[in-house]
């Protein structure tokens, strides 16, 4: 099961993603791409398998990943300050892989319905979904 986590910015909420995947989805090769050297930094220091960084590593990585994870603003074009450009944003929505967005009203991008959850609560809300995804394959 390959699982790819995109993020911008510092990397915070990869970081926080990888750091669980790795810990509770033992069998799970855990690819990180930023979409700048902080972002993938952050995210490689978190136990990453592998690591890229910019729009083509995007590209490529969501045609090889069985689950994309990372924040809302990966499929919207121009979203996270700018950083996630219109060809990556429709990597992500193309891709076949499941997607597991969080939901961040940021930038923005207003996510109505979601109640206002810690960062924690999030990652662990994702996790569970992944951890149902890899146990149905």
């Amino acid at each position: 099961m390959k699982i790819l986590v995109i993020d911008a910015q510092g990397g915070g909420i990869g970081r926080q993603l990888i750091s669980a995947i790795k810990k509770n989805i033992k069998t799970a090769e855990v690819i990180a791409v930023g979409t700048n050297n902080a972002a993938t930094s952050a995210m490689l220091k978190a136990g990453a398998d592998g690591a890229a960084t910019g729009e083509n590593a995007v590209v490529v990585g969501c045609r090889n990943a069985d689950i994309i994870v990372g924040p809302i603003g990966i499929a919207i074009a121009d979203s996270m300050l700018g950083e996630v450009t219109p060809k990556m944003a429709l990597a992500v929505a193309q891709s076949r892989a499941v997607r597991v967005l969080i939901p961040f009203s940021h930038c923005d991008n207003v996510v109505v319905g979601v109640s206002d959850y810690s960062v924690e609560q999030l990652i662990q809300e994702a996790l569970g979904h992944i951890r149902k995804i890899v146990l149905e394959d």
